[in-house]
């Protein structure tokens, strides 16, 4: 069991802390936070009983979309709807940020793990949520041969499930990476230019320096 879960009570807290601190602006209700947490709407309700209780998230109502069945069409409803949101004035929000970033479920040797079954990876790297930059382009890149498609996106959603946060990445095929990257393609630069953190390497280094 991961040392968080043991501290905080259950894994279930963990992601659903995860969620409000690294989206601080969102209004979550709890329909958004089972389907973003993967927590069943019980847990999700005990939790933020404890979670309102310690004043780390407030209450609130607000307004959100939905999509609803009319006369057969499916149309965009506004519909009212009580939720929470995190307590910026919480005295330990940044010490919390980094306690809960930095554990073993993010550890590069776990993130590679998990992405190996996506195929022959040949460059992991991750920025952004991973390493506390706001302004990096992604937060993973994946270079591989015979990478599949659905099943990177199903370790990308578990993680971000884990995580409590919306993961932006990219994935190249080996070949295409090395075609891109001499010929100085924007988003490869920029990826590289930005503070990142390489987690596997079996590329020439003469590309990604």
């Amino acid at each position: 069991m991961d040392v968080l879960n043991i501290l905080f009570g259950s894994e279930a807290r963990v992601r659903i802390m995860r969620l409000f601190l690294f989206n601080p602006e969102v209004v979550f209700d709890f329909v958004m936070v089972c389907e973003k947490s993967k927590v069943d709407v019980k847990t999700v309700k005990k939790e933020f009983s404890v979670l309102e209780k310690a004043e780390l998230i407030k209450g609130k109502d607000f307004s959100k979309i939905i999509q609803k069945n009319v006369r057969g069409k499916i149309n965009d409803v506004k519909v009212k709807t009580h939720g929470y949101f995190l307590n910026q004035n919480f005295p330990y929000l940044l010490s919390l940020r980094q306690l809960l970033i930095s554990t073993k479920t993010f550890e590069g040797v776990e993130i590679v793990k998990r992405l190996s079954r996506v195929g022959k990876l040949k460059l992991v790297l991750v920025s952004g949520v991973f390493t506390h930059d706001k302004d990096s382009r992604v937060d993973m890149l994946v270079v591989g041969n015979n990478l599949n498609k659905t099943t990177l996106s199903k370790v990308v959603k578990t993680i971000e499930a884990e995580l409590g946060k919306e993961l932006v990445y990219a994935f190249f095929e080996t070949q295409d990476f090395e075609y891109r990257t001499r010929m100085y393609d924007k988003l490869i630069r920029d990826i590289m230019d930005y503070p990142h953190q390489i987690l596997l390497n079996k590329i020439s280094n003469e590309l990604i320096n």
